[in-house]
């Protein structure tokens, strides 16, 4: 997680975004790294790429790896009440990234889980 904090630092330096966009984009790339980790390559290790690019005031993030096919777009969102209630931990991190950003797409190519979410940055007139 240290390697990808210290990626988004560097693709977002001189940004000027707001604390709380960059937390949520921290946020929800750090949610979707553990789960690609957790259940992508449940049984062994394997590779994640992750790139970025800026395109019409939004920053883009890639996560291509080649583990278990996963669409992340037909999860259902998590019964908060009867997670409360029976105490079981997890489900959230798909719902909290789709939530915490303005874009969430997903792709199967041959071989490999494509996830592409990013984050609409504010203009300047935003700011005023």
């Amino acid at each position: 997680m240290d390697r990808v904090r210290a990626f988004l630092r560097d693709s977002l330096r001189g940004i000027d975004l707001a604390e709380e966009d960059y937390f949520k984009i921290e946020l929800s790339l750090h949610e979707i790294v553990v789960n690609i980790i957790l259940y992508a390559y449940p049984e062994e290790k394997g590779d994640l790429v992750l790139r970025t690019w800026f395109e019409e005031r939004k920053v883009y993030f890639e996560f291509r790896d080649t583990g278990i096919s996963f669409d992340p777009r037909q999860a259902a969102p998590p019964d908060i009440l009867e997670k409360i209630r029976t105490g079981k931990r997890g489900g959230f991190g798909i719902h909290l990234s789709k939530t915490l950003m303005d874009g969430f797409e997903y792709k199967r190519e041959p071989g490999q889980n494509v996830l592409v979410v990013f984050k609409t940055l504010p203009s300047a007139a935003d700011s005023i």
